[in-house]
């Protein structure tokens, strides 16, 4: 599937001192190393580059939303990748963030702030952490799953993160299949409560996936729909444009490979045509620990074995990367 960005130019703003920015998810999928990012909010102004007043993402390692009163440029989202990247922890940068605050408004005050973090670490387990400060507005909360966080704040009601929360865990699918059932659970009126009386949940959206191989700044999914006229919902536009995404394929690589036996009990074979180049076979169980390797297919005439009479019984996950991109397969050990 190719590279697709969606943008709907409604509106452009110059300069913002500062903006309220409400309900959002940062979550990694620890089999395929994604990270992303999905979020909205009744703010006025929006535009096409809304995602960057609020979050950013290291492909392959972690992301950091960083949303209630925030500066434009978002000083404190820019220091916090940059701990980040330097290996501090999602608990070790909220709290270094909260010693540093170097947003100009509210007097650096970091609780007028609230952030969601999450990152792998050189295990490639998931780490999550939030903070929501004391000045940010009612209703507001933050709350963690093993590799997600949900935040928000001026919200109706603790409902919406029940909501967003719920979907998160119990979607099947990609990581950006389960970010988009998170935001869903905020489609109601008043999910920003500055909306309510618009009947719809927020007026702007923001969407961003990245694989692990992406280059920073060029994800593999970013939809962007600014603010919009009061009684459209930007939820709604938003799965419309993921929808059309989801349709629009350039390879599909899964259905060119063929796993088998499945179950498995000793060997393992994956079969590929002659159109697709190996480059490397990773294999994760249902926790995201990468358990083998593979990157040798010089000689195996289309046809890859893997011994896994080692492993426990139960399910895993194979990642594929290949030339023609990438994929994963679940196979059973029996």
């Amino acid at each position: 599937m190719k590279k697709l960005y969606f943008f709907l130019f409604l509106f452009f703003v110059s300069f913002i001192i500062k903006a309220q920015d409400t309900f959002s998810i940062i979550a990694v999928d620890p089999i395929t190393g994604e990270v992303g990012s999905i979020g909205a909010s009744c703010v006025t102004g929006a535009s096409g580059q809304f995602d960057t007043w609020v979050t950013d993402i290291i492909p392959g390692k972690g992301g950091v939303n960083s949303q209630a009163y925030i500066c434009i440029p978002n000083t404190n989202l820019q220091t916090a990748i940059a701990k980040m990247e330097e290996g501090l922890s999602p608990l070790e940068i909220i709290d270094w963030l909260l010693i540093n605050d170097n947003c100009s408004s509210q007097n650096f005050d970091p609780e007028y702030r609230q952030y969601g973090i999450v990152d792998l670490d050189g295990n490639g387990d998931p780490r999550t952490a939030g903070w929501t400060g004391s000045m940010a507005d009612d209703y507001k909360e933050d709350r963690q799953g093993i590799d997600f966080s949900v935040q928000g704040n001026i919200l109706l009601d603790v409902s919406v993160i029940d909501n967003m929360t719920t979907n998160m865990n119990n979607t099947d699918g990609t990581l950006a299949d389960k970010l988009m059932a998170g935001l869903q659970g905020a489609n109601i009126p008043g999910a920003d409560s500055r909306c309510l009386n618009n009947g719809t949940s927020s007026r702007a959206a923001w969407f961003v996936v990245y694989k692990a191989d992406d280059e920073p700044g060029n994800p593999y999914l970013r939809i962007v729909v600014p603010t919009q006229a009061v009684g459209i919902e930007p939820i709604d536009i938003m799965q419309n444009l993921y929808d059309d995404f989801l349709a629009v394929e350039d390879f599909d690589l899964k259905s060119n490979l063929k796993l088998f036996p499945n179950p498995a009990s000793e060997e393992l074979m994956i079969s590929y045509n002659s159109s697709i180049t190996l480059k490397d076979i990773k294999v994760y169980d249902l926790k995201g620990k990468r358990i083998a390797q593979y990157q040798d297919f010089s000689s195996n005439n289309h046809l890859h074995k893997m011994d896994v009479s080692e492993l426990k019984n139960g399910v895993y996950f194979l990642k594929i990367k290949s030339l023609q991109g990438t994929t994963t397969l679940r196979f059973i050990k029996n």
